[in-house]
């Protein structure tokens, strides 16, 4: 215990820059007191130098083994060049070691005395080669500078590879392993709250109780109850999962960090598992304090039943670490973990029991009303005309997320400033959704006459399918302009079904057909412009029979498989040639079908076609000048119908109510007798 009790003695803290300071000084070492394996000398040929004293330089010129000697008078200085046989007799080394024309650099007293030491050793035969002279005192400092100008060079390129390493952080490349989380010292620093979140009703209702938990812990624990450790929100991309975390954030008012799940996974072994320990040390220091992870796909999938397969999966240890954070023997108390993805079925089943995410909030597609509290959201910035119509937009967005429904508004926006206007208007924004879910339109394809009359009468026989089936969905328009890679399409106003009937898929299948069915009834033929109608509706049959039980020698069976890894089909080969029947039977019925009505309209699908072919585009009420008025009204119809009629019908004055006579009391009945 008195060991516990003694302080620990200041350590002085690690620092890169004693690092620097040691390569620094090993290299000047290196550049200043000595030479390396090669070397140039000043004249430019490349050679080892050795230093020598006078006496041995003029034992070496009377054995005849000096080639060319350079003499600096300035410096006292001189290098004496070997002939190649002797440079293992003077460098105990061969040529390879010391390159092509190694020298000694040998210092001497008086130039005088060289002069004539020299003349009588060429005199006498001894030395054959020739003496440069030169006066140059400033080549040592030029090197000197060339060498510290190299060394700074190469220091700088060190530290700067060192922090691209480390991620920019303070640290370099000892911080690899520190958390890349970004941190906001008060969630409302984000700007964003509930009023910013439209729609999505019931996720903001159960992320609430986390607000009011960080505001107001002593309301829940006085009755004993604990928060949610963790918010785990689910949904298809572009819904506002990330933008509902932020909005928590900005409503509780406590610190955030934030991060991605790709943001633990590194190159480096371990580094993953070291950023999640630095994070939560950090949010705990921090407490009460919220952790979102966003995409938590990327490293929470579910881990391989095989340990032989996935051998060292740095993922896996990167798991096991947040695993052992959320919900291990260490405490969390005020720390708040919330994450997001579209992939929960690939999530590990041990990170979502309760106790690490306690709630799984789906954060599913807005509905009809949610996408008018969007469309408000997102038009508050752009200039519009009264012609612009919410419900209208709405009802024609079925499916679209609230990135889709800002990127049709943007689109509005751009198309209305491409025509020079003022503000956006109706069509705009028609036109908006149209380049979204068509794509953009291809006027300048070429296409032959017949091409186009076999396109008219392919997406007429649609128009005509459409308005003659009861429980297909209303049309809106028929377009031959080629956009993307359609070269028509047809356009209908679906109707918002929580369920859908065998009926109502039918007449779905049934339209879908119309396209092909029109083109072999009128051009004898068939194109392969049915591709996606075909496509659509085998897959469409496929899912009645084998997954909602709707087949006649299949009923009430579904084979729908959750289990993404399993490699086999839970049905037999002789129940796979019975789907395959069902749906081939399926599929001809309701082409036969489509047949039929075109056979019993040949007439009104003629005039269709021709219009087509004349205008490119047509609507809704020039489908209704051919066929007359549809035989059913669909529901969203219904509902339009009823705002018309009360936008339109005159406002009647209250009156008053007049105040009820107390009623008689009825006469008790005599008994007969």
């Amino acid at each position: 215990m008195e060991q516990n009790n003694k302080e620990k003695p200041n350590m002085p803290k690690f620092n890169m820059n004693w690092i620097y300071i040691t390569i620094m000084v090993a290299l000047g070492i290196l550049f200043f007191t000595g030479y390396g394996d090669s070397s140039t000398s000043a004249d430019g040929k490349g050679g080892i130098a050795k230093d020598d004293n006078y006496y041995n330089f003029k034992d070496w010129v009377s054995k005849g083994a000096a080639n060319e000697v350079i003499i600096n008078g300035a410096e006292k200085k001189l290098k004496m060049y070997v002939k190649p046989e002797f440079i293992q007799d003077v460098f105990h080394a061969d040529i390879k070691k010391t390159g092509p024309n190694p020298y000694l650099d040998v210092e001497f007293g008086s130039v005088e005395t060289l002069e004539q030491f020299l003349d009588e050793a060429q005199k006498s035969g001894k030395f054959n080669g020739h003496v440069t002279f030169e006066n140059k005192k400033d080549g040592d400092m030029f090197n000197t500078i060339i060498n510290l100008t190299s060394v700074i060079f190469f220091i700088a390129l060190m530290i700067f590879l060192f922090r691209r390493m480390g991620g920019g952080a303070s640290g370099g490349v000892f911080s690899v392993g520190k958390s890349k989380a970004k941190m906001y010292e008060k969630g409302n620093d984000l700007g964003i709250t509930f009023k910013d979140v439209a729609g999505q009703v019931g996720a903001k209702e159960e992320v609430q109780e986390i607000v009011d938990f960080l505001k107001n812990p002593k309301k829940y624990t006085d009755l004993g109850g604990k928060i949610p450790k963790g918010a785990l929100l689910v949904g298809p991309p572009g819904t506002g999962k990330t933008l509902l975390a932020k909005a928590v954030a900005g409503e509780a008012g406590v610190p955030f960090f934030s991060m991605s799940g790709s943001d633990f996974v590194e190159m480096f072994v371990g580094v993953g598992a070291s950023r999640v320990r630095d994070l939560f040390r950090q949010a705990k220091e921090k407490s009460p304090c919220i952790i979102f992870i966003d995409e938590i796909d990327a490293v929470g999938r579910a881990r391989s039943k095989n340990p032989a397969m996935g051998g060292n999966d740095e993922r896996e240890n990167t798991l096991n670490a947040l695993l052992t954070e959320m919900d291990g023997f260490g405490t969390n108390s005020g720390v708040i973990i919330m994450a997001a993805t579209n992939r929960a079925d690939m999530l590990d089943q041990a990170l979502l029991r309760a106790g690490r995410f306690d709630r799984q909030i789906n954060v599913d597609l807005p509905d009809l009303n949610e996408r008018k509290e969007i469309f408000i959201v997102h038009l508050k910035p752009i200039k519009v005309d009264d012609s612009v119509d919410i419900d209208l937009l709405a009802r024609q967005t079925p499916g679209f997320s609230g990135a889709d429904i800002a990127n049709v508004c943007n689109e509005a926006a751009l198309i209305a400033a491409r025509r020079n206007a003022q503000t956006v208007c109706r069509q705009d924004f028609l036109d908006a959704v149209d380049r979204i879910i068509g794509g953009l339109e291809k006027k300048t394809k070429v296409m032959t006459a017949q091409e186009k009359r076999t396109i008219a009468l392919h997406e007429a026989g649609h128009a005509t399918i459409s308005w003659f089936c009861e429980h297909a969905n209303p049309l809106v328009k028929v377009s031959i302009v080629p956009r993307g890679k359609a070269l028509g399409a047809a356009w209908y106003l679906p109707e918002e079904r929580q369920i859908t009937t065998k009926e109502e898929m039918l007449d779905e299948m049934c339209s879908l057909m119309g396209g092909r069915a029109a083109e072999e009834l009128f051009t004898g033929h068939i194109s392969t412009g049915a591709m996606n109608d075909l496509e659509r509706a085998t897959k469409s049959a496929y899912g009645m029979i084998a997954y909602a039980g709707m087949g006649d020698k299949l009923p009430n069976i579904c084979y729908y498989n959750n289990q993404e890894y399993q490699f086999q089909r839970p049905y037999s080969d002789t129940t796979a040639k019975v789907i395959d029947d069902e749906v081939l039977k399926m599929v001809n019925e309701q082409y036969d079908r489509a047949k039929q009505i075109l056979l019993e309209h040949k007439e009104g699908h003629n005039a269709l076609a021709e219009l087509l072919i004349s205008r490119e585009v047509i609507f809704a009420d020039d489908v209704e000048k051919i066929f007359g008025k549809r035989p059913w009204v669909s529901r969203s119809q219904e509902i339009m119908n009823m705002e018309a009629e009360e936008a339109t019908a005159p406002k009647t004055p209250e009156i008053p109510e007049t105040p009820e006579t107390p009623e008689t009391p009825e006469t008790p009945e005599i008994p007969e007798k």
